[in-house]
């Protein structure tokens, strides 16, 4: 029986990464752990409640009394929290606006990255977000580090948010998704970069399927090392 591993696969925004760690998810019958999707449900609370995503302790204190569920779905996988289901609502303009400044506060990232190992213990996992292989689970037997260029990665963001019903420019989305990658990379805690024994693959000219196939086929490897 091959050995069951943990996944990590971290990346800029807009990369990709959450599509493809489910469709890895699924080929492996792995848990798929989405944790850009647990900052986001912090956020979106945050601003229902009018809390100043700059306050560190305040949000710690909001996490420490939040339940955040990630549940299989039909739809890839629902979000819940304190009981709702927020999936929708955790990729709006102003949670993704927001999302980089909740994510800088350390006491934050050190509670996020508990929820998050406690999540990845004891079976075979795919986890995707900024820091996986770096500071979540840096002794994962496969790292990823999926990029793509800027104008890619934003034309694919216009085509997920026409999907979901939003309205965005190109060239807004651009703007974006460079300032995030600055925030993500030059935050002071577990910012954004490649493990050094991650393996890197750029994503601009692949398809969903072939990036997919690829991971798919570096985890059968290190499954049966």
């Amino acid at each position: 029986m091959a050995l069951e591993i943990k996944i990590a696969i971290d990346g800029p925004a807009a990369a990709g990464k959450s599509t493809i760690a489910k469709i890895t998810a699924e080929k492996l019958g792995y848990t798929y752990i989405d944790t850009g999707a647990m900052y986001r449900a912090l956020t979106h609370k945050a601003l229902v409640h009018n809390i100043n995503t700059r306050n560190g302790q305040e949000l710690e204190k909001l996490l420490e009394e939040t339940e955040i569920v990630l549940r299989p779905s039909i739809n890839g996988q629902a979000v819940i929290v304190d009981g709702k289901d927020v999936t929708e609502d955790i990729r709006s303009q102003l949670v993704t606006a927001s999302v980089s400044s909740v994510a800088t506060h350390m006491g934050v990232r050190q509670l996020m990255v508990d929820k998050q190992r406690i999540l990845a213990i004891g079976a075979g996992v795919v986890m995707d977000g900024r820091d996986i292989g770096t500071a979540v689970l840096p002794d994962a037997e496969l790292k990823i580090f999926m990029t793509a260029s800027v104008e890619e990665r934003a034309m694919r963001r216009h085509i997920e948010n026409e999907k979901r019903g939003f309205t965005t420019s190109l060239e807004q989305l651009k703007a974006e998704i460079a300032e995030r990658d600055r925030a993500d990379s030059e935050r002071e805690v577990s910012p954004l970069r490649q493990a050094e024994d991650a393996v890197l693959i750029d994503t601009t000219s692949m398809s969903i399927t072939d990036v997919a196939e690829k991971i798919s086929e570096l985890a059968e490897k290190r499954m049966n090392l």
